[in-house]
């Protein structure tokens, strides 16, 4: 393979992955990393796996029960255990149990799948959370898993990118989840449809874990991917957890973006997504509205440095007694690290329910369904009309220092 002219990071991992000189329009087969599938979606690939009568490309295959977890009625336990005996009848090395596992893409952090230069798909549209690591990841339909669980590779169009130049720093605690939601706010649900979002500038002046928090929601602008460069943070974050060997890929000097963005930091605010869009943001100190719940969770935000960003401002203080906040650290590895810290506690002494990793919140699964005319601040990614309950609930979408402020004031605040 020959490669010429500049690059995009995009293009030089779909070139690395399938042996051609990639460039962004084109079509390309290439060879995947890793492959990705949860409760709700892997049984529609293991049905369509097994029509192809072939066996598997195991090593590659990671399966991870989450949504329903724990199983909240018989049809999810049916769901769980479809999966189970998939992963028995091919003696499948990488499923990650109820209790041993967590969200999906915490796990795949956790566990070391993840890793710079990578080329993930998962059965779960935010799966784009792994170019926080400087992976190109993104999400795919059960039909599409079932075409990796037996060939390991799969056809891609390359995307055209978005250049996002980042400058100086976060102020106070706002955070990446401010940044996304400022983006989405700018540009809209769809407009980056089909693209990848490239970062770059300041981007040591971004904790690791507000990257994978942009990445994560890079879908909720139409984006294919997020990624974000390697650098010291990212080698730091990854040390003594990475499958492997990874070879971190940048963008060249003079690569073709199909717009630009610029941002500086050290003037975003705290920012909340209105209902039932994304791209709804407003600064939080202009939102006020009484809430029902406050969420803190998810693939999105449900990291220990979100639980540490909350439990500064809930240290010492109650919950208001209008409002239940409930607390999801998104894997068995940070709900550990959180009761080793003494987080859980602090939650607890708060007026908090905790519980154990799952998605169930997020999607209006269980574990926290609204009601009729109930509200919610959420530090997950969607607040579409009826995401977490019933159609005529609100959900509004913040980082995890508005919705800790949120939770004592029992209102929608900033944390000042």
């Amino acid at each position: 393979m020959t490669m010429t002219g500049a690059k995009t990071i995009s293009e030089k991992i779909m070139s690395a992955h399938s042996g051609t000189d990639a460039r962004a329009g084109q079509i390309v087969e290439a060879e995947i990393d890793y492959v990705m599938a949860n409760d709700v979606t892997a049984p529609l690939a293991f049905q369509e796996f097994e029509a192809l009568e072939c066996p598997p490309v195991a090593e590659k295959i990671v399966l991870i029960p989450d949504h329903f977890v724990p199983n909240k009625d018989v049809a999810s336990a049916e769901q769980a255990a479809e999966m189970r005996r998939f992963v028995q009848k091919y003696s499948l090395p990488n499923y990650f149990e109820v209790g041993r596992g967590g969200v999906c893409h915490q796990v795949m952090v956790d566990e070391g799948f993840a890793a710079p230069g990578r080329l993930i798909v998962g059965a779960d549209s935010h799966t784009c959370t792994y170019g926080g690591i400087n992976a190109f990841s993104t999400g795919i339909g059960s039909t599409e898993a079932a075409a990796c669980f037996a060939e390991g590779r799969l056809w891609f169009k390359v995307p055209e990118a978005i250049n996002v130049q980042l400058n100086g720093s976060f102020r106070r605690m706002v955070s990446g989840k401010d940044l996304i939601i400022k983006i989405i706010t700018d540009i809209g649900v769809d407009g980056a449809n089909y693209k990848a979002f490239e970062f770059s500038g300041d981007i040591a002046n971004v904790p690791v874990s507000d990257r994978l928090t942009v990445s994560n929601m890079a879908i909720e602008a139409g984006g294919k991917a997020g990624i974000f460069p390697c650098d010291h943070r990212t080698e730091e974050y990854l040390r003594g957890r990475v499958r492997g060997s990874y070879t971190p890929v940048s963008a060249d000097r003079g690569a073709r973006y199909w717009k630009s963005l610029e941002y500086d930091l050290g003037e975003l605010d705290y920012m909340v997504a209105l209902p039932h869009l994304p791209s709804n943001g407003k600064p939080a100190s202009e939102v006020g509205v009484p809430i029902d719940q406050a969420f803190l969770g998810s693939c999105t935000n449900g990291r220990i440095e979100d639980l540490r960003v909350a439990v500064k401002i809930l240290r010492g203080k109650k919950v208001h007694r209008d409002v239940r906040m409930i607390v999801v650290p998104a894997s068995t590895e940070v709900y550990q690290q959180a009761m080793d810290e003494g987080l859980l506690s602090e939650f607890v002494k708060a007026g908090a329910f905790v519980s154990g990793p799952t998605c169930a919140a997020c999607l209006g699964g269980h574990m926290g369904v609204l009601a009729k005319g109930e509200r919610c601040v959420s530090s997950t990614n969607r607040n579409f009309i009826g995401r977490m309950g019933h159609k005529d609930s609100e959900v509004y979408l913040a980082g995890p220092a508005v919705v800790a402020a949120s939770a004592i004031a029992g209102r929608i605040v900033a944390p000042e």
